[in-house]
């Protein structure tokens, strides 16, 4: 619910079609110095105050959902890895043993079948992808006599890792579109936190300042009014 507030808040504060222009001599706003554009200004600053704050904790969660996935996908990286070498081990000694012909001729028609579904889940708002496989058919499509023990292992171990092969693509497919998620919200809080709160901030203060003055002076001609009326009743 944070995270959502505050990506939607955080698109509307950077939406700058609807603020006024800059005043790029002192990167103040270049609005009217009445009440009314204060009380304005003072509005929109308690709501990019708030959007920055639920972006910064949208930051910090995202964060720490990176960093276990990054433990993650190091695990299922070795396992996987490990697996291949032991795999394309067992097929070197298996063609050693019958040849590379022999050993392409076994494998030239499989009869196993692998389809992969995808559908999607939302982690912090952002759409990662989760993989479900579909097998039919057999892994061996070849007789015992000419094959070595060796490639029905590999095989076996091929099958073994199709598991974590899938765990490892959706993992980093979804620490791929988190750390993008993660880079446009750093983006957000850095653009809240150094542009256009320091502005707001600048401008309401000089709103201040001009309508005490405007004050301080209306006070002066009014007693200077007293005076002269005085005067004249003498």
């Amino acid at each position: 619910m944070a995270s959502q507030a505050g990506k939607t808040c955080g698109r509307a504060l950077l939406d700058l079609s609807w603020w006024p222009k800059y005043n790029h001599a002192s990167m103040r706003l270049a609005v009217s110095a009445n009440r009314m554009q204060l009380l304005r200004l003072r509005k929109r600053l308690a709501i990019a105050r708030r959007g920055h704050k639920l972006l910064k904790d949208k930051q910090e969660e995202m964060m720490r959902i990176i960093l276990g996935l990054i433990a993650e996908v190091r695990e299922e990286r070795q396992k996987v890895e490990s697996g291949m070498a032991r795999i394309l081990g067992r097929f070197a000694i298996a063609r050693a043993s019958y040849g590379s012909e022999a050993l392409d001729e076994a494998v030239m028609l499989p009869s196993k079948q692998v389809s992969v579904q995808v559908t999607t889940r939302n982690i912090m708002n952002v759409k990662v992808p989760v993989f479900h496989k579909e097998i039919s058919g057999r892994t061996r499509c070849y007789g015992f006599a000419n094959t070595s023990g060796e490639l029905d292992l590999a095989l076996e171990d091929l099958d073994a890792l199709l598991d974590p092969l899938l765990v490892l693509a959706e993992k980093e497919k979804s620490l791929e579109l988190l750390a993008e998620e993660m880079l446009r919200t750093r983006r957000r809080v850095n653009a809240l936190e150094f542009v256009l709160i320091p502005n707001l901030i600048e401008t309401v203060k000089f709103i201040n300042l001009k309508l005490a003055e405007a004050e301080r002076s209306d006070q002066t001609r009014l007693m200077r009014v007293k005076e002269i009326i005085r005067g004249e009743a003498r």
